[in-house]
């Protein structure tokens, strides 16, 4: 499948979708606490993606029964929200989508509750700035294997951490996910050029331990097979027709973060 180019007019409606998402996961994180409840968070998902004119594109997804996933602990991605208490020290991951007027938004974070292991918020630190590194990687003439590439070369050099091998980022427009599938390892210099009016999802998912995961009875939870805790960040950006990204679902378009790389970000959707 060919890798869907978007104008401008296409990119201003996704950024309207991807900043919906990314509100929607601030107010997650300004309201997540111990002693809620994982469908607490999703209510809350839901009513805030309803109330800024967009639906969720996870509902019902494969059959996926929520507006969010939440994961805890050693559950690293696609955890379903339903009774579960979050507890203090916890680390929780959040992974968000919604659609406007037919284009996607997704993004993801992993936040710790209360009184946290070190080595834990190590580890969201790690895969957070990870995301940023594959991001700035990601620039107009780069190849798309850059991305993974700088990924791993920044997570290996942090600790003995597990890249997960078997789920990666995407191409993300009138679908949520599409081509090309985006591998947070590997060598650098392969794949398609980068070129303007290519719309990615970057989301590396690590853990403390094996790389390797087990999908749970429910059909998707994602756990890494020996129990260690993971974390997992997400956000969507695209390289404008003026050659700059724009990360469509971070509130500030990713201007503060890439300004660290020496990155300029683009005007054309702020």
């Amino acid at each position: 499948m060919a890798i869907q180019i978007k104008d401008l007019e296409q990119l201003k409606v996704m950024r309207r979708a991807g900043l919906l998402v990314g509100q929607t996961l601030q107010l997650l994180r300004e309201n997540i606490k111990a002693g809620m409840t994982t469908a607490a968070l999703d209510a809350i998902a839901a009513a805030n993606i309803k109330r800024g004119g967009g639906t969720s594109n996870f509902l019902g997804y494969h059959g996926f029964p929520a507006t969010i996933c939440v994961s805890i602990n050693d559950e690293i991605v696609h955890g379903i929200p339903g009774t579960r208490v979050i507890n203090d020290g916890d680390i929780v991951s959040i992974d968000c989508g919604a659609i406007i007027d037919g284009w996607h938004g997704d993004a993801a974070f992993s936040i710790g509750i209360g009184n946290l292991d070190p080595a834990d918020q190590k580890l969201m630190d790690t895969c957070e700035e990870s995301m940023w590194v594959g991001i700035a990687a990601g620039k107009n003439g780069a190849r798309l294997s850059d991305i993974g590439h700088a990924i791993e070369q920044y997570i290996d050099s942090q600790g003995e951490y597990g890249i997960l091998q078997e789920y990666g980022g995407h191409g993300i427009g009138t679908e949520m996910h599409q081509e090309p599938h985006v591998l947070n390892f590997g060598k650098g210099g392969n794949g398609p050029e980068i070129i303007p009016g290519m719309a990615l999802a970057i989301e590396p998912m690590i853990t403390r331990g094996s790389p390797k995961t087990k999908v749970l009875s429910d059909k998707w939870t994602v756990v890494s097979t020996d129990q260690s805790r993971g974390a997992h960040f997400e956000n969507s950006y695209v390289i404008c027709p003026d050659g700059k990204p724009f990360v469509l679902t971070a509130l500030d378009g990713g201007r503060s973060e890439l300004a660290r790389f020496g990155i300029e970000t683009s005007e054309l959707l702020a």
